[in-house]
C-alpha cells in the first residue's frame, strides 16, 4: 500500500522525542509522503529540520496559518515571503480564515490571506486552506484568485454539501480526514455526490498520536473502517487519490493508493 498524507503536522513538538519511530511507522504503514504544513515562524525550524532530516518522505509547505495573525502579521508575512524566495515548497498553507475563537483579528486575517493567495498564484504553487467559523468567507475570499488558475485544497473539509460543491466548482480539492468518520459531523453526506476526482486524503493533528503508537485511536483514514454502507463510493477513493496528489501537488511522483474502508464509530465531533 502506498499513500499521500496531505496534511500532517509531524514536526510538533511532543513527537519531536520519538520522530524517527514516527516517520518508521508511517513507512511501514505505506504512506510514503508526508505533506507538512507550516504554522508562524515560531515553528518554522521544527518543521524545516524535519524534512532535512527524512527528504524522501517529508515536504514542507510555506505560510502563516489564520490562527497566528496578530499584531506582529507583517514580520511574519516578511518571513514567509523570503523563504518563499530562498527554496522551493511543495505548497503555500496553512492558510484561511478563522473565527472560532474571536475575530479580533479579522481584517488582518483576510489581508494575510490574499497576500498569500497572490503570492501562490505568481509561483504557481497550490494552496492548502484553513476555514473555521468562516466557510462562507473564505469561499468568496477565494473565489477571484481560483477565477485566476489558483488550486488547492480546504483541508479537513467539515462543511455542507453546498460548500463542497462551491470548492469543487472553483476546481478545489476536499481534505478528507478523521472528521469524516465522526457520526454526526455530516461530512459523509455532504460528499456522497462529490466526484473522486476532488477528493484527498489527511490526518489531522488532533490525531497525530496514531504515527506514534499505531493503534486504533485515530486511525480512521489510514488503517481504518468509515462507512458500512456504500462500499464501492469509497473504494473508488483508492483509485483516485493518487491522481488527485500528484494533480494538485505536481512535485510528487506517482503513488497507488490502497485503502480498506468500514464504518468506525466516534462520538467525537470536529472542534478544530
Amino acid at each position: 500500500m502506498h499513500f499521500i498524507d496531505t496534511h500532517a503536522h509531524v514536526y510538533a513538538a511532543e513527537l519531536a522525542t520519538d520522530i524517527e519511530l514516527v516517520i518508521k511507522n508511517a513507512i511501514s504503514t505505506g504512506i510514503d509522503k508526508i505533506l507538512m504544513p507550516a504554522i508562524d515562524s515560531n515553528t518554522l525550524e521544527a518543521m524545516l529540520k524535519v524534512e532535512q532530516q527524512f527528504p524522501d518522505q517529508c515536504m514542507a509547505m510555506m505560510g502563516l496559518h489564520p490562527c497566528y495573525v496578530k499584531e506582529n502579521y507583517e514580520q511574519e508575512l516578511t518571513i514567509v515571503e523570503s523563504w518563499l524566495a530562498k527554496r522551493k515548497f511543495i505548497a503555500i498553507g496553512e492558510i484561511g480564515l478563522d473565527f472560532y475563537w474571536d475575530k479580533t483579528f479579522s481584517k488582518e486575517q483576510h489581508l494575510v490571506f490574499e497576500t498569500q493567495m497572490q503570492w501562490a498564484l505568481d509561483m504557481q504553487l497550490p494552496i492548502v486552506i484553513h476555514t473555521r467559523n468562516a466557510m462562507g468567507e473564505t469561499i468568496e475570499a477565494v473565489k477571484p484568485f481560483a477565477k485566476k488558475g489558483l488550486r488547492g485544497v480546504f483541508h479537513c473539509f467539515s462543511g455542507s454539501a453546498e460548500s463542497a460543491i462551491q470548492i469543487t466548482k472553483m476546481g478545489f480539492y476536499l481534505g478528507l480526514g478523521g472528521v469524516l468518520t465522526y457520526k454526526n459531523a455530516g461530512v459523509a453526506e455532504a460528499i456522497k455526490d462529490i466526484p473522486m476526482d476532488y477528493l484527498v486524503l489527511e490526518k489531522k493533528e488532533k490525531n497525530i498520536d496514531w504515527y506514534r503508537y499505531r493503534n486504533n485511536k485515530g486511525d480512521c483514514i489510514f488503517n481504518g473502517i468509515i462507512f458500512k454502507d456504500n462500499k464501492v463510493f469509497l473504494y473508488n477513493i483508492q483509485m483516485y487519490d493518487a491522481k488527485n496528489n500528484e494533480t494538485l501537488f505536481e512535485k510528487l511522483e506517482k503513488n497507488e493508493f490502497k485503502l480498506r474502508l468500514e464504518y468506525k464509530e466516534d462520538k467525537e465531533e470536529n472542534d478544530e
